[in-house]
């Protein structure tokens, strides 16, 4: 069950996974009523966006209760149902944060990996089950864990099934900050807030910057130059407008995400 919530004046969605007696692990309705959501908070406009999960984690993954895997089509299930969500979110055209506690794993890490910003509690898990169930990571969890662990570490995981907590995983590279978890809520929120006040647009041009250095290994001089243009483009917002005016008026800008 995914629940989307807005703020008073609808600048910011709020995303729930909401199935905590399973963990919040994911079946294909999910799915489609995740994209369901990501598809009316971008129709609504919100310049920021927040997922999270309710109860004791953030999520386990793919639901499979009662799944017989001779009845089943994983491939399918992940390209066909999976991928195209992780996609759909990674392309929001605002800015969005993850709020991690509880286990991350599987899809529920995929969908960190398509989130912006991710904040961790300090205990959260992060890690590949997997080798209990004779599975292999998915979800972009190979590029993720090989970027920033390494291969070796990578391995490591993998075969072991071992956990890191969300503090090891923040100073491992893999996700922005860890806290406590009775902070992680309130902190990331504010955050939120924050950013849908912000230069939207700037925001945007950013995200699309750091995805083409992501996943097109965009070299040094090559993203100067999309940087220069990008910032050309900006030029004949209103925010940008805001901004240099506020700036010699020692004022502080009021952006509308234009």
């Amino acid at each position: 069950m995914i629940d989307l919530l807005f703020n008073e004046d609808r600048t910011v969605a709020e995303v729930v996974l909401n199935n905590p007696k399973a963990m919040n692990s994911l079946a294909p309705e999910d799915l489609t009523e995740l994209s369901q959501a990501y598809t009316e908070a971008e129709q609504a406009g919100v310049r920021a966006l927040l997922l999270r999960g309710e109860g004791r984690g953030f999520s386990a993954g793919r639901n499979i209760k009662g799944l017989d895997p001779r009845d089943d089509d994983a491939t399918d299930y992940l390209a066909n149902k999976v991928t195209p969500v992780l996609k759909q979110m990674s392309q929001f055209p605002a800015p969005t944060f993850a709020a991690v506690h509880g286990v991350c794993l599987g899809v529920g890490l995929g969908l960190a990996i398509a989130t912006d910003i991710v904040y961790v509690a300090e205990d959260a898990k992060f890690g590949s089950p997997f080798a209990n169930l004779g599975a292999t990571l998915d979800s972009g969890g190979h590029a993720l864990f090989v970027e920033r662990l390494g291969a070796h570490r990578a391995m490591d995981l993998i075969v072991t099934g071992d956990m890191i907590s969300g503090t090891e995983a923040v100073q491992a590279g893999l996700f922005s900050r860890a806290m406590p978890a009775d902070e992680l809520l309130e902190f990331t929120r504010e955050k939120v807030e924050r950013a849908a006040r912000g230069a939207t647009q700037a925001f945007v041009a950013s995200k699309k910057l750091v995805a083409d250095i992501r996943d097109s290994k965009t070299g040094l001089w090559d993203s100067v130059h999309d940087e220069n243009f990008a910032q050309g483009a900006l030029c004949s917002s209103e925010d940008y407008l805001e901004g240099f005016a506020a700036f010699n008026e020692k004022r502080a800008p009021v952006f509308k995400g234009i």
